[in-house]
């Protein structure tokens, strides 16, 4: 098989964004370890060197041992035996060649035997990993709850925890229950505190919980009697080691047949408050939920690419009417149509992941030592700006994964709906990503204050002025007048003054900043490659088409509209 790193240039090119020496700076502290670890980079070059060189392992690994499981994987997928869930064959291969690697705990610091590699080239190995198979990156990309750990945990449990996770240990996150899943406010998942023993308690049932049978689990449970809403909830550490958990059942689900999605029954299981009381849904879910939704779209990506490859390879092998059906109009829009949302919302994923590596690099430096002003600005826009773009990515790149999966099917013809053919399973494994860790209409939801706010504008006026090669000045006009249209959309729902009004647009409105915010990144792409001036120019035009109908469908609506819909 190929190496899934070096046999996709498009992975290196982001890589290497000229963004990434602030961050490996920052990230490194001026690379202050290498006196302290002999493997600590010594500058950005050495720094780079490590990251691609561990990104070509995990390619290896992706191509010769994870891709050709995912098969066996997902017909016989997980069991639980003795109330322990037992992995499909494959993935204990998969994450034994992982954990051999030394791939756990990618992002933590290197004094709890983590590689300290920034937010990007760990989003860039799930990428990869999800291209060999999207269940299987359920179970190993979960250790960026690890990443909460160490944002607000003590240092007696970082210092327990964390080593573990980089040792091979997995771990999940223990949210939702079966009367609460987009709405974490109704958890009901107790959390008592025995005087007597100095322990905590959890009694209660979570349900949907991936890899829910994980060595080191985060729960969210209700800590204050009498309350009803996210200020009753706290943040918990469950160790499986203290066996008070019963696994009920592995749901029977449609795709992503790998990843074990458990239903738990926690029963006077001890645990550990993380940070403070009455914070666990107000602050400590949502950054581990804002880490979830990137990995999710690291996962919608790759899957995008290996939907992708199957399509070109088999309509470069198929032959109707005598020639391979990649020659057909029919066939070779719809390769270059998905190459295109590839390109976008890869772009899309990298620049989120360097707006996070930021926010969350300064928010650590500012725990060891006073931010200056200037660095204190800094942070606060690129929190604001990973606040903004992650539903967006998140919500976009989701979709992007589901059409691409679904055209993949549809250029196999009836040999897609087969199990013999790989897109049969790619399409089943796409279906979920717009819909857990928060569906894309909630995506949309979170993603409207951008539009409401300005946000987004506030960034695309950024993108506007930036310099471009002549020959790529047309699509910036093209991108402005876009923009024209968006802020004229943006008035006209916002003018109306009704909550409800502005949350029946908020799509058309999310999706139209999407499409001038991945345009501009594409151009930016284009500038610094010229590869990527044909998806650029796909993407730009479908999306002004697609933003032309959008506003025409809201200068054509009124409020008066949704009445219609609520009598359905």
């Amino acid at each position: 098989m190929a190496n899934f790193f070096t046999d996709n240039p498009e992975l290196k090119f982001h890589l290497t964004h000229p963004l990434m020496k602030k961050i490996v700076a920052l990230k490194e502290r001026n690379f202050a370890d290498k006196d302290t670890f002999d493997y600590a980079p010594v500058d950005f070059e050495d720094a780079m060197d490590s990251y691609e060189k561990v990104l070509e392992i995990v390619g290896e690994i992706s191509g010769d041992i994870v891709a050709p499981n995912a098969e066996g994987v997902d017909q016989q997928g997980p069991s639980v035996v003795n109330n322990e869930v037992v992995y499909a064959d494959g993935t204990k291969v998969n994450l034994d060649a992982l954990v051999d690697a030394g791939l756990m705990g990618i992002t933590l610091p290197r004094k709890y035997e983590g590689l300290n590699f920034p937010i990007v080239p760990y989003i860039m190995a799930a990428d990869i990993v999800s291209r060999a198979d999207a269940g299987f990156v359920n179970i190993w990309g979960l250790q960026d709850c690890a990443e909460t750990i160490n944002e607000f945990a003590n240092e007696d449990q970082k210092a327990r925890f964390l080593p573990r996770i980089c040792g091979g240990e997995t771990a999940a996150m223990d949210l939702t229950e079966p009367d609460a899943g987009s709405d974490l406010q109704a958890v009901e998942l107790k959390a008592h505190y025995d005087e007597e023993k100095k322990q905590w308690f959890l009694n209660g049932v979570k349900r949907f919980i991936t890899n829910g049978d994980a060595h080191v689990s985060l729960v969210l449970a209700r800590s204050e009697e009498g309350t009803q809403d996210g200020r009753g909830l706290s943040m918990f550490i469950y160790d499986r080691t203290y066996n008070a958990m019963k696994i009920r059942r592995i749901e029977n689900k449609m795709g992503i047949k790998g990843s074990p999605t458990c239903e738990l029954v926690f029963k006077d299981a001890p645990a550990e408050l993380v940070g403070s009381r009455k914070m666990g849904l107000i602050k400590y879910v949502m950054a581990l939920m804002n880490g979830a939704r990137l990995g999710i779209g690291a996962q919608s990506v790759g899957i995008s690419e290996a939907s992708y490859r199957e399509a070109i390879d088999y309509a470069n092998e198929r032959e109707q009417f005598g020639k391979p059906i990649i020659k057909f109009p029919a066939v070779y829009e719809m390769l270059a149509v998905m190459k295109s949302k590839i390109d976008a919302s890869r772009s899309l994923l990298y620049e989120t992941a360097r707006y996070v590596d930021l926010y969350k690099t300064y928010m650590h430096i500012s725990s060891e030592r006073k931010l200056e002003p200037a660095e204190r600005k800094e942070m606060k826009k690129y929190q604001k700006l990973a606040d903004f773009f992650t539903p967006m990515l998140k919500g976009m790149a989701s979709e992007y994964a589901n059409q691409n999966a679904y055209d993949a099917v549809q250029i196999h013809g009836g040999s897609g709906f087969m199990k013999d053919y790989t897109v049969e399973r790619l399409y089943r494994d796409a279906r979920i990503t717009s819909i857990y860790e928060g569906t894309t209409q909630l995506q949309v939801v979170a993603a409207i204050r951008g539009v409401t706010t300005g946000g987004y504008l506030a960034r695309i006026r950024e993108f506007e002025s930036m310099e471009l090669k002549p020959e790529l000045h047309g699509y910036r006009r093209t991108l402005i007048i876009m923009t024209e249209e968006y802020e004229k959309a943006v008035k006209a729902v916002t003018d109306v003054n009704d909550l409800e009004y502005t949350d029946y647009h908020a799509r058309r409105l999310v999706e139209m900043a999407g499409n001038i915010i991945m345009g501009y990144l594409m151009l930016l792409d284009s500038e610094r490659d010229g590869k990527f001036k044909i998806s650029t120019d796909i993407f730009i035009k479908r999306g002004k088409a697609d933003n032309h109908a959008k506003t025409n469908f809201i200068f054509n609506s009124s409020i008066d509209d949704l009445g219609n819909y609520k009598h359905i």
